[in-house]
C-alpha cells in the first residue's frame, strides 16, 4: 500500500517533512532524456548545485550499494529518489532500481521524477512497483507556451518539433497523472517558472493538474541558462506571487531547494553526496538561492 498525502508530509522533505528533519537521497541511474527543454543542461560535474546534476550516472546494482553505504551514514534518508539526470521513464533504469529498493529496503519511500512523456503507458509498471510519491514537470498545458519551452520531443523514435511535439507531451502528461493519481499514488507537479513566458500561464496550470488528480504543486525559479539564458530570473516577489495564485487551486509547496541529482541527505542540513558518490571538492557555487 503506498503511503498517502498526509504520510508523506510527515516523511519527504518535499512533501513538508523537512520540518521533521528527514532526509532524501538521490540515485543518478537514468542517463538519457527524450524532450529537449530549452533551459535544462544536463552535465557531468562536482560543483554545481542544481537539477540535472550529477558527478556520474550509477547502475541499479551500484545504486543498491550505495543506498546502503548511505543509510549508514545518514539514518535520517527516509526517501529513496530518481530524478535524473535524463528522464526516468526514458530507460529501463529507474524502475529496475525502484524493484531493487521494493525487495532491500522496504522501508523507504519510493519517489520518482518525470517528464510525463512515457507516464500514460509505463504508469502499470509504476503503480506496480509502488512508488508512492511522482513528480511530473508540467511547464505548461497550452502548446504554444510549452513550445517556448521545450524545442522538441523524441516519441517512439520520431521527432517531434515545436507545438506538434508540445501536444503530445501535455496529452501524455495529463492522461498519465490520471492514471497513476486513481491508483493512488500521490502526485506532486513541478512548474519551472518563467515569467515572460509561463508567468502568466500558473493558475491555468494548477487547475488543470489539481483536476487531473495532483496533490501539490511547487513552484521552482528559472535558472536563465542554454537556450534560454537571455531570460530573467524571477525575482522572490514574482515567485510568491505564482505560489499565491496557484493555491487558490492546489497546495502549493514551498520549500523546495535545487537539489542535485545526486543529492544526499537532510535538505538544508546535511549532505553527503560528497562522500557517497566520492565528489571532489568543490571549487564554485554556481548561484544562490532561498
Amino acid at each position: 500500500m503506498s503511503n498517502t498525502y498526509h504520510d508523506l508530509q510527515q516523511s519527504h522533505p518535499c512533501f513538508g517533512g523537512h520540518k521533521n528533519n528527514v532526509g532524501r537521497i538521490h540515485l543518478p541511474v537514468s542517463p538519457g532524456c527524450n524532450i529537449a527543454c530549452r533551459f535544462c543542461d544536463r552535465v557531468i560535474n562536482d560543483v554545481e548545485e542544481r537539477p540535472g546534476v550529477t558527478s556520474k550516472v550509477i547502475t541499479p546494482t551500484e545504486s543498491l550499494e550505495i543506498l546502503d553505504k548511505a543509510l549508514r551514514l545518514c539514518p535520517e534518508i527516509t526517501v529513496a529518489g530518481i530524478a535524473g539526470p535524463g528522464d526516468t521513464l526514458a530507460s529501463d533504469y529507474a524502475l529496475k532500481t525502484f524493484r531493487g529498493v521494493k525487495e532491500r529496503f522496504p522501508q523507504l519511500i519510493k519517489c520518482m521524477s518525470t517528464n510525463g512523456l512515457l507516464l500514460e503507458e509505463k504508469a502499470e509498471e509504476v503503480i506496480e512497483i509502488g512508488i508512492d510519491s511522482l513528480t511530473v514537470t508540467v511547464n505548461a498545458v497550452d502548446p504554444e507556451i510549452e513550445a517556448k519551452l521545450n524545442k522538441y520531443i523524441i516519441y517512439h523514435g520520431k521527432r517531434y518539433d515545436g507545438v506538434e511535439g508540445a501536444e503530445i507531451l501535455i496529452k501524455n502528461q495529463l492522461a498519465g497523472i490520471r492514471k497513476v493519481a486513481s491508483a493512488g499514488i500521490t502526485i506532486k507537479v513541478n512548474t519551472v517558472l518563467v515569467p515572460d513566458i509561463n508567468g502568466d500561464h500558473i493558475a491555468k496550470i494548477a487547475k488543470t493538474v489539481k483536476e487531473a488528480g495532483a496533490k501539490i504543486y511547487n513552484i521552482i525559479p528559472l535558472i536563465p541558462q542554454y537556450e534560454l539564458a537571455d531570460q530573467t530570473a524571477p525575482t522572490c516577489s514574482q515567485i510568491d506571487a505564482a505560489r499565491t495564485t496557484a493555491s487558490q487551486y492546489i497546495d502549493v509547496f514551498r520549500h523546495c531547494q535545487h537539489c542535485r541529482a545526486d543529492a544526499v541527505g537532510v535538505p538544508g542540513r546535511s549532505e553527503y553526496g560528497d562522500q557517497i558518490y566520492q565528489r571532489k571538492l568543490r571549487v564554485r557555487e554556481t548561484f544562490s538561492h532561498g
